[in-house]
């Protein structure tokens, strides 16, 4: 089969690569065009175009996926299927096009969680599993037939950054295992059952972020490790927009406020701490009481500062019982 495919993020070039290792025949690639980043704004690939380019596939790089030049670019491919991974949406110009179709892999157990950002969605609600699925693009977003699944088990520290690599891992595997079940004119389609109550993962916001500390602490560690860059708690990925971080501000007696981004942290149990009120040595610990429980920050950013442990951080940073969280 020839397969165009698409995608951005090092998420989505981790599978192409697999794809390519797999030996199945990627006869173009369509990724955003490049854009410039950093502080010298220079014009910078994304990670699907740099894999192409290693391997001498063609790589188009539309500003409008409806322009007519795009179009006749793609046809003139003649390729039986297209893979979407981690790209925008397609209009069906562009999805209806291969005569095999147009698939999908996501990062959740569909039908729940559709939309942008369902690795966060399923650990901020607490989920005790998610998963990945492969799917058939139709008219609506995330809606169209399934072809295959596989489920993930999460714990109740399992952070956005370890959920993204889980699911780029076992989702190449699931990817050749679906193109396998296509060429061969046996895949399964299991139709989604839609249903109003489903939970979904919309796109992430900048109020979202902020911690609403009127919440239990169970509730504040599930945001902190849904938007979390840490693998374990030395290593973290960077460069990755699952993983913006949780924040909150902490007010000293002077009233000058610190922005602090939280990356790990833990739930005590408490019963008898007035609300919001701050518990530490100064030396090991920093504890913040929720109306049920507390949350124990063990890893953070202040502003302007490097990434540290709470022991790192207060070696440097004397915090008064007096002190406000915001």
């Amino acid at each position: 089969m020839k397969i165009i495919f698409f995608g951005t993020p090092n998420f989505a070039a981790n599978n192409l690569k697999a794809l390519i290792n797999a030996g199945h025949d990627i006869v173009a690639i369509v990724c955003p065009p490049d854009s410039r980043k950093g502080r010298g704004k220079q014009l910078k690939s994304c990670a699907v175009k740099e894999v192409g380019q290693e391997n001498d596939i063609a790589v188009l790089q539309p500003l409008k996926l409806k322009s007519e030049d795009f179009i006749e670019a793609l046809t003139s491919f003649n390729a039986d299927l297209f893979i979407v991974v981690a790209f925008r949406m397609l209009p069906e110009l562009v999805w209806s096009l291969p005569k095999k179709g147009t698939i999908n892999l996501h990062t959740s157990l569909l039908p729940k969680y559709r939309g942008a950002a369902p690795i966060n969605w399923a650990l901020i609600n607490g989920e005790k599993e998610t998963g990945i699925t492969t799917f058939f693009i139709d008219k609506q977003i995330d809606s169209g037939i399934i072809i295959q699944q596989e489920k993930i088990e999460l714990t109740q520290n399992t952070t956005a950054a370890e959920l993204h690599n889980t699911l780029m891992n076992k989702g190449s595997k699931l990817l050749i295992n679906t193109l396998h079940s296509i060429k061969n004119n046996s895949a399964t389609q299991t139709p989604q059952q839609h249903s109003a109550t489903m939970l979904e993962a919309p796109k992430l916001t900048k109020e979202l972020l902020k911690i609403d500390w009127g919440k239990s602490a169970e509730e504040i560690h599930n945001l902190i490790r849904g938007l979390s860059p840490f693998l374990d708690n030395n290593t973290q990925l960077k460069d990755v927009a699952i993983c913006p971080s949780a924040w909150f501000f902490l007010q000293d007696n002077n009233g000058v406020k610190k922005r602090i981004k939280l990356h790990l942290s833990e739930v005590v149990s408490t019963q008898s701490d007035d609300l919001l009120s701050i518990k530490t040595d100064n030396k090991t610990y920093f504890h913040i009481a929720t109306y049920k429980n507390s949350i124990s920050i063990l890893n953070l950013q202040a502003e302007g500062k490097n990434t540290m442990t709470i022991q790192q951080f207060l070696q440097g940073n004397k915090v008064d019982k007096n002190d406000k969280v915001l």
